[in-house]
């Protein structure tokens, strides 16, 4: 109970424990919606990429897929673009919308760092919600 009554006296006692029931429900939410966020998508380029175990995602209407191949040549879905028009290209791809996430994906050879020169222009030209792609496998035991 949360609270005691004396009595013949009008004063009540003050409960003094966490009620942590809300903190549960939140972190519960919170997961569920993590495991749903993770888009996981594939596109027609040849990329050898590292594998994921986790759930697919069901597939945008119309996704916008970056890919990197081991040559460090740029795709934006199936044609070539440089690192340059990269911010342009995704305007005229996007209708201007910023909003719009950004399937990335890179081969397993590329260097951490042209890597991330890649989402440095992507994160100059606006766009912030990039979904990383990778291959699925079945989870190991």
């Amino acid at each position: 109970m949360g609270l005691h009554l004396k009595e013949g006296d009008d004063d009540l006692a003050e409960n003094h424990e966490i009620n942590v029931t809300p903190f549960i429900d939140v972190m519960l939410v919170l997961l569920i919606i993590f495991m749903v966020a993770a888009p996981l998508a594939t596109v027609d380029i040849k990329v050898d990429l590292p594998a994921s175990t986790a759930k697919p995602a069901p597939r945008p209407e119309k996704p916008v897929f970056l890919s990197v191949k081991a040559d460090q040549r740029l795709y934006l879905g199936e044609e070539p673009v440089t690192v340059e028009a990269l911010g342009p290209t995704l305007d005229a791809r996007t209708h201007n919308k910023k909003d719009t996430t950004i399937f990335f994906q890179a081969d397993k050879g590329v260097d951490y760092g042209d890597l991330m020169s890649v989402m440095d222009a992507l994160r100059a030209a606006g766009y912030l919600k990039v979904g990383l792609v990778g291959l699925e496998t079945a989870a190991k035991k």
